[in-house]
């Protein structure tokens, strides 16, 4: 029985309840399915970098770190950032470790965003963006990506600039639907900035995930986009270790500023022990260098073991997902074929429609392929045996 308050409360997110990441894992642990729904590894990390955790405390690395991160640590993401990208930044005044890449968003947002401003952003999208935006007073307003290949529609964009646009959010790599910005992308993102004051919040937790040899457009890559960009990466993405909520933000000194009066009060500072770690394990550029290639194996894989399946897998550039269409074999919503595929055949995806905040259905799920080999094998012969409906 819970406890009653005589409180009377006024929600900030009167419409935000229990999402359906949340609704699709219970569902899935009801019937015991095979996880290709979760964006998180399900494979262990480096031993190596367990160890260097562990080692950094029996070294006794285990009090507040400093507020804006062990600096061995930024001098190898500087230098990282410096030999990938072009772009050099100041190990003191333009890098922050963050408490997950999560807080390097919110802290962004919530130090440069103001009650009023507007926030432009792209649909499908990580459902975290518009929330944020809202708490500060902001207004987000949703784009959505063109299909069949997610592509920003650039003079929607300009369409939608007011003098209240404050912010763009970027995802690159994109969460869901696998796709990557190009040079031209970040030509007209330039082009379209230029004499505002619109900031980019470039979302890039996949940087090292990005396949076919392409290279990956992030915001650093080009001068004139990085000084107005904070730049939001992940070490959980990068090593496998999602749960040790350790990410990082780079951004123009006077960017940062802002960002670090937040960050200050929400986390002050990150996990001593694993920004040890990761400053001893980093020392090693294949560590994230060989990630493209790790998952490309993966992805094609799956592609591999869904030849066979009623399911056409979307191309995927980049990130660990693939997108699945079924509107050919199914006039199911994207939910209804989550809960059978999860309730008939034992395997838990994602409806894309959870990634639209007007729950828009484009009869398409989204797989997971940061799994280890039999689960990729044992989720794709699932996936199958579907039949039509």
């Amino acid at each position: 029985m819970t406890m009653q308050t005589p409180v009377q409360l006024r929600s900030k997110l009167p419409d935000v309840g229990t999402t359906i990441f949340t609704v699709i894992g219970q569902l899935s642990a009801q019937h015991n399915a095979i996880n290709l729904s979760q964006g998180a590894p399900n494979f262990s990390p480096d031993p190596k970098l367990v160890a260097g955790v562990s080692k950094a405390m029996q070294e006794n690395h285990n009090q507040y770190a400093s507020m804006t991160g062990f600096r061995p640590l930024k001098t190898l993401i500087a230098e990282k950032v410096a030999a990938l990208y072009g772009s050099h930044y100041d190990v003191d005044d333009e890098i922050l470790v963050t408490a997950s890449a999560s807080e390097g968003l919110y802290s962004a947002i919530s130090g440069l965003v103001h009650p009023g401003d507007e926030v432009i952003y792209f649909e499908p999208s990580f459902d975290s963006y518009a929330p944020i935006v809202r708490l500060q007073g902001a207004t987000p307003v949703a784009l959505k990506l063109a299909l069949p290949d997610f592509t920003v529609d650039w003079d929607e964009v300009r369409a939608a600039i007011t003098p209240r646009t404050r912010m763009i959010i970027i995802n690159t790599p994109h969460n869901p639907s696998g796709q990557v910005f190009n040079a031209h992308d970040l030509e007209m993102l330039a082009a379209l900035t230029r004499n505002t004051d619109i900031i980019i919040l470039s979302d890039e937790v996949y940087e090292h995930i990005v396949f076919d040899g392409e290279r990956h457009h992030g915001m650093a890559t080009h001068p004139a986009l990085a000084e107005r960009s904070v730049i939001v990466s992940s070490f959980g993405k990068t090593f496998h270790v999602t749960g040790w909520r350790v990410g990082y933000c780079l951004a123009p000194a006077e960017l940062m500023a802002e960002i670090c009066k937040v960050h200050q009060f929400l986390m002050f500072s990150a996990d001593t022990p694993m920004q040890h770690a990761f400053a001893e394990y980093m020392k090693n550029p294949d560590t994230y260098l060989s990630l493209a290639a790790f998952y490309q194996r993966k992805r094609d894989l799956m592609q591999s073991l869904l030849a066979e399946s009623p399911f056409k897998l979307l191309p995927s550039a980049g990130s660990f997902f693939l997108l699945a269409k079924f509107d050919h074999f199914s006039d199911e919503s994207d939910s209804e074929m989550v809960k059978r595929l999860i309730t008939q055949y034992g395997v838990a995806t994602i409806p894309l429609s959870a990634f639209y905040t007007d729950g828009t259905d484009n009869k398409l799920i989204r797989l997971s392929f940061a799994k280890d080999e039999a689960t990729l094998r044992a989720g794709a012969q699932a996936l199958c045996q579907v039949k039509p409906r």
